[in-house]
């Protein structure tokens, strides 16, 4: 479950900040918060979901997967193909994610 939450996270966060960044760069109408706002409280409710004994460790994990939706999105929305450095970056901190997930913890 905890790997749906993340893509479910990173979704909301990744739409969330397209809207402000719309709004401020590519110079679309301030109503593009109003969606951007609630698809970042989602995105922060989302996260809260995740079954971890520490918040921090939550959120560094799910670093690397944003990463990745963040090259998936570059890809399907921006139309800019992820190059060969985009892509090992993004399995190495992959790495880290699993490492983090499924590292053994002291009882």
């Amino acid at each position: 479950m905890t790997g749906l939450i993340y893509v479910g996270a990173a979704l909301a966060e990744i739409g969330g900040c397209f809207a402000f960044w719309a709004w401020l760069r590519m110079s679309k109408s301030p109503i593009w918060l109003v969606p951007g706002i609630a698809s970042l409280m989602v995105f922060a409710w989302l996260l809260t979901r995740v079954d971890s004994d520490a918040a921090g460790r939550a959120y560094a994990a799910y670093g690397g997967i944003y990463i990745c939706a963040s090259l998936l999105w570059l890809w399907g929305v921006e139309g800019v193909r992820p190059d060969r450095w985009d892509v090992g970056g993004a399995a190495l901190c992959l790495i880290g994610t699993c490492v983090i997930l499924l590292g053994p913890r002291a009882a």
